[in-house]
């Protein structure tokens, strides 16, 4: 546990040594985000409402959407790294440790741009999301299970490339496939693509289910995605671990 603390630290430290260039990239995020939110709501403004979402609607995914994204990928940046570090041999220093590997890895880099996101979404949710204490409650909840449904599902990627080969590609598709379908509200789908965002690529959990569950609450829905994220953290830890059984470093010196 020092370990990991010592690495979490490390990695703030390094993302705040250039304090101008953190503050940039963090600024440069949060526009982005708000320029996107600018879009959807000058849309909805137009077109009215879309299968019963609106502009406040839209507001709350992406206030989910960009807190979740901020723990997942800005805190926790190897998680999408993890296939690419196996082919680049970084994982071999770490498996020398008396660390559990993936905690370690996960808490050992922080992307600076991410953390716009994790200042941006909270920013938005208590000023245009209509937030009350159960509202407020029911958001951190579910933001907390959407980040680790978008950890858990981007490390059983990586996870692929120790078990199947590759160059990491499976994470970066998979990372684009569902911060796509999580960008978009979950009932303008239907058919097997809805059932999709529900199973192989989890976009339904990182926003769906917690916005629905923010408006309104119920106990079946709750229940569902705590398990979603229960059982694909589960999965991820289980592959990640089969994984490393299989890996073969990928270091330069080892292919001699």
């Amino acid at each position: 546990m020092r370990i990991v603390l010592a690495s979490m630290r490390t990695a703030f430290l390094e993302a705040w040594t250039n304090r101008r260039s953190f503050w940039l990239q963090v600024t440069m995020m949060m526009a982005n985000d708000l320029v996107w939110i600018a879009f959807w709501v000058l849309l909805f403004n137009k077109v009215g409402d879309v299968r019963g979402w609106d502009a406040r609607r839209i507001v709350l995914l992406y206030a989910v959407l960009t807190t979740a994204a901020g723990l997942a990928l800005g805190l926790l940046a190897n998680s999408r790294r993890i296939g690419r570090m196996a082919v680049e041999g970084e994982l071999d220093p770490v498996l020398t440790l008396p660390v559990r590997p993936l905690v370690y890895l996960l808490t050992k880099r922080v992307d600076t741009s991410l953390l716009g996101d994790l200042i941006f979404g909270p920013v938005l949710f208590f000023t245009l999301a209509g937030p009350t204490v159960e509202r407020t409650a029911i958001y951190i909840a579910g933001s907390l299970a959407s980040a680790a449904v978008l950890v858990a599902f981007l490390v059983l990627l990586g996870a692929l490339t120790l078990l199947i080969g590759g160059k990491g590609e499976q994470s970066d598709l998979g990372f684009q496939a569902v911060l796509i379908f999580s960008s978009y509200p979950l009932d303008i789908f239907g058919g097997a693509t809805k059932f999709m965002l529900y199973t192989a690529i989890p976009a339904a959990f990182v926003t769906g289910l917690p916005v629905r569950l923010v408006d309104e609450f119920h106990a079946g829905t709750f229940a569902l995605l705590l398990g979603g994220a229960a059982f694909i953290s589960l999965l991820a830890a289980m592959s990640f671990k089969l994984g490393l059984r299989r890996y073969s470093s990928g270091a330069l010196w080892t292919r001699a």
